[in-house]
């Protein structure tokens, strides 16, 4: 890599945009792909030195970098200030609606796989744990989805009473939960274990079945209708 040049001085290939017009957007590598958002280095680095050094810290891992917050970005590297922070999660918050946009198309629960491509995007990087539901109808086709609670590093609290006016209100005929353990691991808890048995027998006597509840942890998921657990 050039040292002690910023990106005007480099020859004409090695610029991100120049290249990027020249051979496509898909050609630039994640550094080169950082450095265009961040636009510019500090006084002693260029922006692709700046990029390399943000991306080094997560280990080139954009699931890690997207887990940084503003004030994280600012307070760690020199040359990043509020307008490339927030340019920075501006981007990884396109990428997440992008992906969002996708499940449209896919808006109905299959299985166990369907349920994790649904509700992945809201939940995947999130230092906390938050509950989220979806209802769907006889058909399997979701007609309802949103956050029922958001807690803290290690657990959630779930009003089983919301749950199921939500339920109600939607029409539903069955309801699928599903959230995230921040810490990776996929093991269901005690917790996890009695919310999912006081839904399903609550839901039950309302005539609507729980489907499935998953645990997301990273790009792993724990299914309690894949292990048989539901009731």
């Amino acid at each position: 890599m050039k040292q002690n040049l910023s990106i005007k001085e480099w020859a004409e290939d090695d610029r991100p945009r120049e290249k990027a017009v020249q051979k496509g957007i898909a050609s630039l590598s994640t550094v080169e792909l950082l450095a265009i958002l961040l636009g510019s280095g500090s006084g002693d680095e260029s922006a692709i030195q700046l990029a390399q050094r943000i991306l080094n810290s997560v280990s080139n891992n954009l699931n890690e970098l997207a887990k940084l917050s503003l004030s994280d970005l600012i307070a760690n590297f020199k040359g990043v200030g509020v307008a490339k922070g927030v340019t920075i999660q501006a981007a990884i918050e396109l990428g997440k609606r992008r992906a969002v946009s996708d499940t449209l198309a896919r808006n109905m629960v299959r299985g166990s796989r369907d349920v994790y491509d649904i509700f992945l995007p809201f939940v995947m990087d999130l230092p906390h744990e938050e509950l989220w539901m979806a209802c769907v109808n006889h058909s399997n086709q979701i007609v309802d989805k949103q956050r029922i609670s958001q807690g803290g590093i290690s657990e959630t609290a779930a009003d089983i009473r919301l749950i199921l006016k939500k339920a109600i209100s939607a029409l539903a005929t069955g309801i699928v939960l599903c959230h995230n353990h921040p810490s990776g691991s996929i093991r269901p808890s005690r917790a996890d274990d009695d919310l999912t048995k006081r839904v399903g027998q609550a839901a039950k006597i309302m005539n609507i079945r729980l489907l499935d509840h998953l645990i997301i942890g990273g790009k792993k998921y724990y299914s309690y209708a894949d292990e048989g657990k539901l009731d």
